[in-house]
């Protein structure tokens, strides 16, 4: 089909990088990871290659450090098996002709004894439980209460910039093309930028200048490694999973994004809605604008989109690029669909999380559903 006039299939330069297509593959946990070690395989080797026609993949959340683990069978990116699992995944991506980013990934408060080393409380800015936040800690545990965090001490913060600049390092030798830092969904760096669960007093809490700090710290060591063009970082500003709340989006996400565009990082990814909870009614408009108005590269939408808002969305400059989740783990050849308009796959969201084959590599293409002549 002629697709000449589609917004979904413009061509866009994301750093040192052109992207056929507008359709991202979002970050999406699958806990398939082989064990022990939190090992990439075979498997997810094949699930992202096949998945490389999107424009740019961002692969699952991945722990930087074993402090950063907050769920069972998700993988790591601090050890030599593992960097040798997720090159074999980069490596099937690029034989394909896919491009591929590594999110790197501190879960902070989310996560639970029985996960960390020697049995320690996870880290926290502060010590505060978050209430109805849960966790699994083994095939069999199902959901389990995450516990009260420790706040971390100010002479603590070096270690984790380093545990990213290592995880940073070691996504560059698994032969990634660029890295996405997380500072979404209630997660490490996201506890830092919010208001609700930072409730520090000292240069790392309080104002929006001194709950940035840690962030932009973690994010400049990335970029030491990386290179700005090579760079993205992911915000959910008005996101309630993980008992998130910041007090005034506009304000704190306004000024991390005038940061970042300081620092010339290629994209931030904006999660502006979200089937785990948010507390804008729709898209959180106010904050795109605050966000837009301070930050002037790639701005990646993310959020239960179809094809047709993204199309429309693209077309009145409210994003560049789109990322879809629940959409391409049921639909591996997701763009050749929206450059189709053909009926998309449904998904089966019990198989989400954990498991082998069932529902990660069996989703048929159009291809594979054509009759046989």
């Amino acid at each position: 089909m002629n697709n000449v006039n589609d917004a979904l299939f413009q061509p866009h330069d994301l750093g040192t990088l052109t992207l056929p297509n507008r359709v991202l593959m979002s970050p999406l946990t699958r806990s398939r990871s082989s064990q022990p070690g939190d090992v990439p395989n075979d498997m997810n080797a094949q699930y992202y290659q096949q998945r490389a026609g999107a424009g740019l993949i961002i692969s699952e959340a991945t722990q930087v450090s074993p402090q950063g683990k907050g769920y069972a069978f998700t993988p790591g990116i601090h050890s030599e098996e593992q960097i040798k699992g997720w090159r074999e995944v980069t490596s099937a991506v690029h034989m394909a002709g896919g491009r591929i980013h590594m999110q790197l990934w501190h879960v902070g408060r989310i996560s639970h004894t029985a996960l960390q080393p020697d049995g320690n409380k996870p880290v926290a800015p502060s010590a505060i439980k978050p209430e109805g936040a849960k966790t699994y800690i083994s095939a069999d545990s199902g959901m389990v209460d995450v516990p009260e965090p420790r706040a971390l001490e100010a002479d603590e913060m070096s270690d984790i910039v380093e545990q990213y600049r290592q995880g940073a390092l070691n996504a560059k030798a698994a032969g990634f093309d660029g890295v996405e830092v997380h500072a979404a969904n209630g997660y490490l760096l996201d506890q830092f930028l919010k208001s609700g669960s930072n409730h520090r007093n000292d240069e790392f809490g309080g104002s929006v200048e001194n709950r940035m700090r840690l962030p932009l710290m973690v994010i400049e060591a990335v970029i030491d490694v990386w290179g700005k063009n090579n760079v993205g970082v992911r915000v959910s500003p008005t996101g309630s999973f993980n008992a998130m709340y910041d007090e005034d989006p506009v304000e704190t996400f306004g000024e991390f994004a005038k940061r970042l565009n300081d620092l010339g990082i290629s994209y931030i990814e904006v999660v502006e809605d979200s089937f785990q909870g948010n507390h804008a009614n729709g898209r959180p408009e106010s904050v795109i604008d605050a966000i837009q108005a301070g930050f002037k590269g790639t701005y990646i939408a993310n959020g239960a989109y179809t094809a047709e808002e993204a199309r429309k969305r693209i077309g009145n400059d409210r994003c560049d690029l789109v990322t879809f989740g629940r959409p391409f783990i049921a639909n591996p050849d997701l763009p050749e669909r929206f450059r189709q308009h053909a009926e998309l796959n449904k998904w089966d969201d019990s198989t989400f999380y954990g498991g082998d084959e069932r529902g990660y590599t069996d989703y048929p293409t159009l291809k594979e559903l054509e009759p046989s002549v």
